[in-house]
């Protein structure tokens, strides 16, 4: 009797699996397409024409080419990002975030993306490390 549980048991498993199991790959893809479009509805709320969605896509990519140096491609991008209307002025201080928080590991594209977009939705983000502003505390009167 031992013998055919441990057989019923074994024969069970495969059928206690869920019928969606996904891959890994297929569990990556579905996470980078949610993150994609909750990047793009932050986007949304930026003012003007910055948070427009052909805008939101040439821009990051000029700043990631502006970071890797590639000026050429940035410059023909550029006419893109022109024509579609998008603001210069808002290309021009996300990069400046950029360049302002240092180096970023050559071996990690997805940290590049993640900081272009940081810059992108927040431009005026202090560097990371950075203390935020605060207004140091008034000293107390003295005592008279």
């Amino acid at each position: 009797m031992a013998a055919s549980s441990g057989a019923f048991a074994q024969s069970a498993s495969p059928e206690q699996k869920p019928a969606e199991q996904k891959s890994p790959e297929e569990q990556a893809k579905e996470e980078a397409l949610r993150r994609s479009i909750e990047e793009y509805a932050e986007a949304a709320k930026l003012p003007g024409n910055a948070g427009l969605p052909e805008c939101v896509w040439s821009g990051r990519r000029i700043a990631m080419l502006l970071w890797r140096d590639d000026v050429d491609t940035a410059r023909r991008h550029m006419e893109l990002y022109e024509r579609f209307g998008c603001p210069t002025e808002h290309l021009k201080i996300a990069f400046r975030c950029l360049v302002r928080q240092g180096n970023i590991d050559s071996k990690s594209p997805e940290r590049l993306s993640e900081r272009v977009h940081a810059c992108w939705v927040n431009p005026d983000a202090p560097p990371p490390g950075t203390p935020a502003a605060t207004p140091a505390p008034s000293p107390a009167p003295a005592a008279q």
